[in-house]
Formats: C-alpha cells, sequence, structure tokens
C-alpha cells in the first residue's frame, strides 16, 4: 500500500551544487557521482514513456553522455535535473517514434500488474523476459499518464514523496496527488506487487559503473592544433566501438589535409631531383613526417583517453613539432645540398636570390606553424578543462 513517507530527501541538490563545476571541467569521478545520484530518476522517466526495462537504461545512459557532453553549456547549476529530465523525454520519444509504438490499451490491469510482479525463481523463466517486458509495457500504460514518472520513482526511492518531489522538480502537494490518482486506479494489493516490479527492475550501481566508463570515453579530449575537436561530437555515442570509429572518421579527415600537403610539398622537392638517391632520400623524410603526423593523433586520442593533466598533451604536440621541423629545417636541406650547390656554380645570383626566398618562406610556415600549433593546444586545454 502507498504510504505518504514524510522523510527528508537526499542532499541532491547539495550534491549537484558541489559537483557540477569540478564535472563541467572535465572531471569523470564528479559527474559519475551525480550519475549514480540520479540513475533512478532517469531511467524511471525513459520507461514511463517507453514501457520497456532494457530501452529506458539504453535511453538514460545515452541521456547522461549527451549531457556530458554539453555540460559546460549549462550556465546555472540548479538547472542540471530539469535540463536532464527534458533531455531523457526527448530521447525516449525519439525512440517512440523510431520504432513506431504507440500505447495499447488494457483489458485487465489488475491482471498485467499480476503477471508482471509475480515472482518465478525458476531457471526457465528467464526465457520469458521480453515477454514480461511486454507486460511491463502493458501495466505502465494501466496508469494515469502523470502519474507513471512518479510511482516508479516512489518505490524506487524508498517511498518518500519528497525524494520524488525534489528528483522530478515538483512540490511534494502535486506529488501526493499523483500518487493518490494511482491509489484509487488500482488495486492496492496489486499495487503492492507492482512496487516489488519497480523496485526489482531500478538500475543497479552497475549502471553507474558502466555510464562512469562510457564518460570516460567519451570525455572531450584537449586537442593540440584542433585535430580532435571533430572528434569530440562522437561522444554522444553509446559504445567505445562508436565513439572510436566516430573519431576516426574525424581524424582522417584532419590526417587527409596533413598528407596532401606532405605530398604536395615532396612533389616540389621530387621536380628537380638530380638522381634516384636524392628522391630515395626525400620520399624517407616526407614518410617521416607522416608517420610522425599519425603518432600524433594516436597518442592524442589515448592521452585524451587515460590522462586529464596538461602536460601530455603539451610533450606530445612538441615532439610532432621537433620531429617535422628538424625534416624541414635540416634533413631536406641536407638532401639537397648537391642540386642546390650545382645550381649556385650555373647562376650564382638566381640560386642566391633562390635560396633566400626559401629561408624566408621556411621561416614564416614555421612561425606560423608553431603559433597554430601552440593556439590550438591552448585551446584545447582550455576548452577540456585541464587549463
Amino acid at each position: 500500500m502507498l504510504s505518504d513517507s514524510i522523510a527528508p530527501p537526499r542532499p541532491l541538490d547539495s550534491l549537484i551544487e558541489a559537483q557540477l563545476p569540478a564535472a563541467a571541467s572535465g572531471d569523470s569521478a564528479a559527474y559519475g557521482r551525480i550519475v549514480a545520484a540520479c540513475q533512478n530518476s532517469v531511467t524511471a522517466i525513459a520507461l514511463a514513456i517507453v514501457r520497456d526495462v532494457p530501452a529506458s537504461e539504453d535511453i538514460a545512459q545515452e541521456a547522461f553522455l549527451s549531457a556530458w557532453q554539453n555540460l559546460r553549456r549549462l550556465q546555472n547549476p540548479s538547472s542540471f535535473l530539469p535540463w536532464l529530465r527534458q533531455i531523457t523525454r526527448n530521447l525516449a520519444r525519439d525512440h517512440l517514434r523510431a520504432r513506431g509504438r504507440s500505447p495499447r490499451t488494457i483489458q485487465d490491469a489488475d491482471a498485467a500488474i499480476a503477471m508482471a510482479a509475480d515472482p518465478d525463481p525458476c531457471p526457465a523463466q528467464r526465457a520469458l523476459d521480453e515477454e514480461r517486458n511486454a507486460v511491463a509495457r502493458e501495466l505502465i500504460s494501466a496508469l494515469p499518464e502523470d502519474s507513471r514518472e512518479t510511482l516508479l520513482l516512489y518505490y524506487r526511492e524508498g517511498q518518500s514523496s519528497r525524494q520524488v518531489a525534489v528528483l522530478l522538480g515538483l512540490s511534494d502537494e502535486a506529488v501526493r496527488k499523483r500518487l493518490s490518482r494511482a491509489r484509487a486506479s488500482v488495486r492496492a494489493a496489486l499495487l503492492d506487487r507492482f512496487g516489488e516490479f519497480a523496485r526489482g527492475s531500478a538500475p543497479s550501481a552497475a549502471f553507474a559503473s558502466m555510464v562512469a566508463t562510457a564518460v570516460a570515453v567519451a570525455s572531450p579530449p584537449a586537442a593540440a592544433s584542433g585535430i580532435l575537436t571533430a572528434a569530440a561530437a562522437t561522444a554522444g555515442a553509446k559504445t567505445f566501438g562508436q565513439v572510436l570509429l566516430g573519431a576516426a572518421g574525424s581524424i582522417g579527415f584532419a590526417l587527409v589535409g596533413g598528407f596532401a600537403g606532405i605530398w604536395l610539398g615532396l612533389r616540389s622537392q621530387l621536380k628537380g631531383a638530380l638522381d634516384d638517391a636524392e628522391r630515395l632520400a626525400l620520399v624517407r623524410s616526407a614518410v617521416v613526417s607522416a608517420l610522425a603526423s599519425v603518432a600524433f593523433v594516436v597518442a592524442l586520442v589515448f592521452i585524451s583517453r587515460y590522462d586529464q593533466d596538461w602536460e601530455w598533451p603539451l610533450l606530445a604536440t612538441l615532439a610532432f613539432m621537433g620531429v617535422v621541423f628538424y625534416q624541414a629545417l635540416v634533413v631536406q636541406p641536407r638532401v639537397m645540398a648537391r642540386r642546390h650547390a650545382m645550381e649556385a656554380r650555373r647562376d650564382p645570383a638566381a640560386a642566391a636570390a633562390r635560396r633566400r626566398k626559401e629561408r624566408w618562406t621556411c621561416r614564416i610556415g614555421a612561425t606560423l606553424g608553431f603559433i597554430a600549433a601552440i593556439s590550438g593546444l591552448l585551446a584545447g586545454l582550455i576548452s577540456s578543462g585541464r587549463l
């Protein structure tokens, strides 16, 4: 039977206020504490709409990830819960539209409740889980629409109407009215058995751990020179594989651009090569630069996954720039030294003018590249909360 508990709510608002600034700065552990405190309400909101326990947990996970990805846009910590609830409801409705589902009428609500709440320890019963989920959908549909979220949370939160009010952003009086409507709609004995179903379908601690793992994978990376900025948009993906696939597409686009620049520079240098030895040395230098680009991107991916400090992104950027600058300023001029000497013997004035132009072009390019890389690194570190 429903009881109007007056137990004080857990200090959820205080927890969110305390943890949200760190979470917005990229602290996945702080966000994990918020997830653990809110998982009952988010899954209950999704379940009330989609009436499917596994789907409700998938939607809740996606809602938490979406909120994490966009957390820095939230200006007021007190708006977090309403914002998270709205994200969840939108995702749940999108799920229904995608599945083409519509609520079905209930001919025998008491029978539906009995079937959903009746425990059966027999292992063979596990084969009927999907059927019982379907019955659960019927059960939830039988309840007054505005009471579904409230009733599910009421049982999941220890039958505290005040706690339900905090989680759903309602007054305690409004929660009590919805509970009264539910009490009037369903017989008390069967409502108690529904309470068993609601508690039994609540997410466990493993749910928060799973979300925490996904959040850590989807953390916005500290992208140096902007290469990983587009990859961070994939953080709404629900699995590690999806994140990696999305990131690979974004990173691949950046690598194509980098490789195109290396190839165009190589083509220009190869035009005047004296022999196969010079061509081979120039190609080798270009390959080293290309491999350094790939290693740099891979390093950033792993750094963003396993480390939240600024030192490693800086070291990776400096190492990458060191390799590329060494190839451009030391190795390639050394490879082309014989060609330059021959040009100087043929026409000293023209060769000297060409070398001056090349040096200035190289210096300007190196300076602009250094400024762009450091600026991109700083922007990435600041946007990801590492600085």
